[in-house]
């Protein structure tokens, strides 16, 4: 969540780009160098004089704010409360999925059975929870890193292998650029590792496809589901098998 600091700090980088000096800015709010030199210090100052230096730099409060908010870290992670809260409702679920997605409102509602207005309130949700920040016309800003990955062992990943695994693995995986491999072996422990990076450089370039793809018609775009993993694991029956 951004601070008073950040807009602080975001007000400075307008005044560098704009080449207004300390002493200018003073000038436009009618107060000495040394007091405005404190006050950015300080970065501690009411929302009017925000204002009054917005005014200054000739730029709206709103797109500053919206500055401040671009520049926040990503998430690469929920914490466990953000996820139960995604999982406590299905449609709030369904909204989140479709958001990591980049899929719109319209789309949403098009595609399933949520009405506009309950769709809004997802999204308002997903604000609140921070997954999102909701913008005008119910446009969002998403709110996670490329990299970002529900927790292993949270309540949306607990969710799914309750819910969705076995649905996920009943298809035939034979359809056009569908396919299930399963591999298993032995290998050197110091290796394991880079294969496990192979996978997530795999998953990245996956994620990175479907941002770049957004930018083609609906029709051209078909919705995949890539699922790797790499576990030091063996079948149970098999373990049962083994000799003491």
């Amino acid at each position: 969540m951004s601070t008073t600091v950040d807009l602080v700090q975001a007000l400075k980088n307008e005044l560098k780009s704009a080449r207004m000096t300390y002493a200018d800015l003073a000038r436009s709010l009618d107060m000495a160098e040394s007091s405005v030199k404190r006050m950015l210090a300080k970065s501690d100052m009411p929302l009017s004089r925000v204002d009054a230096i917005c005014r200054a730099l000739k730029i709206d409060f709103a797109e500053l704010a919206r500055r401040v908010a671009d520049a926040q870290p990503l998430l690469k992670e929920l914490t466990h409360e953000q996820e139960k809260a995604v999982v406590k409702d299905k449609k709030l679920l369904l909204v989140a999925i479709s958001v990591l997605s980049q899929w719109t409102l319209e789309q949403i509602v098009a595609a399933y059975r949520i009405s506009e207005a309950e769709c809004i309130g997802c999204l308002a949700q997903l604000d609140r929870i921070g997954i999102i920040e909701l913008r005008p016309l119910n446009r969002y800003r998403l709110k996670l890193a490329k990299t970002f990955r529900w927790r292993p062992h949270g309540p949306v990943m607990e969710f799914f292998r309750e819910n969705v695994v076995l649905d996920y693995y009943a298809g035939g995986f034979d359809g056009p650029a569908e396919g299930l491999l399963l591999v298993h072996g032995q290998i050197s422990r110091s290796l394991a590792p880079a294969f496990l990076e192979r996978l997530q450089r795999v998953a990245q370039d996956f994620a990175q496809q479907h941002q770049t793809d957004q930018k083609l018609a609906a029709k051209d775009r078909e919705g995949y589901t890539l699922l790797l993993g790499m576990r030091n694991w063996e079948f149970e029956a098999f373990t049962r098998l083994r000799r003491a």
